[in-house]
């Protein structure tokens, strides 16, 4: 059964899920990866996430390649729910890059920005978005890890 849940993913919980394959961050891409909560992103974010997980010092800490970043890339951008980015309302966060994460999520009405990142995201409050990490998420929406593949 679908989740309604829509959240709307920071590029270090990509950088963790590559990294770890047994972490939280990997285990709630599984989850978008099977349909139980959908995962919101705007073209700008995207190529962010491209340009991160690319960069030679991710590719070998995650003992990836960038054929397998392809191929990652590849299949989100297949599930995602696309966001088009309607109203900027910069600047709210400390990190400038961290910008294009809040729009993504305030035009999509996301229910809740993903990521290890808490302090920078304050200010997604006066929007109305919680700001979790992947073990809240999980905790917030009443998600559960299974350990077995989902049919």
């Amino acid at each position: 059964m679908k989740n309604s849940s829509k959240l709307v993913i920071d590029t270090n919980i990509l950088v963790a899920a590559t990294r770890n394959r047994d972490g939280p961050s990997f285990a709630l891409l599984q989850l978008i990866r099977f349909g139980l909560v959908t995962m919101c992103c705007s073209p700008a974010l995207f190529l962010e996430y491209e340009d991160v997980l690319k960069r030679e010092n991710q590719l070998m800490a995650s003992g990836l390649s960038a054929s397998d970043i392809d191929a990652i890339l590849s299949e989100l951008a297949g599930i995602i729910e696309p966001v088009s980015t309607h109203y900027q309302w910069r600047p709210q966060l400390r990190d400038p890059s961290d910008e294009m994460v809040l729009e993504a999520a305030a035009n999509a009405q996301a229910h809740a920005i993903v990521t290890y990142n808490l302090r920078d995201f304050g200010p997604a409050k006066l929007f109305g978005i919680p700001v979790l990490n992947p073990e809240q998420t999980f905790q917030h929406f009443g998600l559960s890890v299974t350990r077995k593949p989902i049919p």
